[in-house]
């Protein structure tokens, strides 16, 4: 089984926000996989499919985004599951907006979802990737919870798909050729014309 954690924070009043771009993602990967998210369970949103042969549980915590390790930690012990078949979904306000970066290990930075599930797990040898939501203006508490400016939105609805297909080829194929194929600039053709309509 793998574990595909998407970050953010519960509740309307965050919704569609730069923080919670792993949220948006989870909720791609559950609609392309015909996965309901609607129950409660490891003080998250959680839901258990299939893609490719593979069982998959996908978890959206609802702890708020400083104590998503909570969610991580008590899914993973109930499924016994190994470190390497974790896969947390993450917006990283240092990374241009778009661009995807997913690691096999690495420390938090100044991530404090990231840096509690460290916490949690006792270890940061688990995968993640991260989604850039744009260089951060002004404060980053203000910053990442802002919402993305019309212009932007032709780049992050790439940027979410290319996330997801990034997972499916995680589950698929393993972290070396996801990061091979999609670290890097996700902005395409159509998105820049969208953009620059």
């Amino acid at each position: 089984m793998k574990l595909i954690v998407g970050l953010g924070n519960p509740g309307p009043r965050y919704a569609g926000t730069r923080h919670n771009v792993g949220f948006d993602v989870v909720d791609l990967l559950a609609s392309r996989w015909g996965v309901g998210m609607q129950s409660e369970k490891f003080h998250a949103w959680f839901g258990l499919g299939e893609t490719g042969g593979q069982r998959v549980a996908l978890l959206k915590p609802t702890t708020y985004m400083n104590r998503s390790g909570q969610a991580v930690f008590a899914a993973g012990k109930f499924y016994k599951l190994e470190l390497p078949d974790i896969l947390v979904i993450v917006d990283d306000h240092a990374l241009p907006l778009g661009r995807l970066r997913m690691r096999k290990d690495g420390s938090a930075g100044s991530h404090n979802g990231l840096q509690d599930i460290v916490d949690r797990l006792g270890s940061e040898n688990w995968c993640r990737l991260r989604i850039g939501i744009g260089e951060s203006v002004g404060d980053p508490k203000d910053y990442v919870l802002s919402r993305f400016e019309e212009p932007e939105e032709a780049v992050i609805r790439v940027a979410r798909a290319r996330a997801a297909d990034a997972v499916e080829c995680w589950i698929k194929n393993g972290p070396d050729l996801a990061m091979t194929k999609f670290n890097g600039d996700v902005v395409s053709d159509d998105a820049k014309d969208e953009k620059e309509a």
